[in-house]
């Protein structure tokens, strides 16, 4: 607990869209992985698509979920403006 709120203090409280966009994104894809071998492999279609969505927004800086982060009122990021 102490280390927590250590970096809450150090780092701030609130993340930047860019933090959340990497988090949901490392969370879909460990879900979806975990789904593909324990339920059905076409959840690895699921996988795909986020690994295709991050390779798509590092070239284009589009993600649809930075503009949902933004909409709805999150702190901007350096990546996604």
């Amino acid at each position: 607990m102490r280390l927590y709120a250590h970096n809450i203090a150090q780092y701030g409280a609130v993340m930047a869209i860019d933090q959340w966009v990497f988090r949901f994104a490392g969370i879909f894809v460990i879900a979806s992985l975990g789904l593909g071998l324990w339920v059905h492999p076409f959840w690895f279609a699921f996988t795909a698509f986020v690994g295709v969505n991050m390779f798509q927004a590092s070239f284009s800086g589009f993600c649809p979920l930075a503009k949902i982060l933004r909409w709805a009122g999150m702190k901007p990021g350096a990546a996604f403006h």
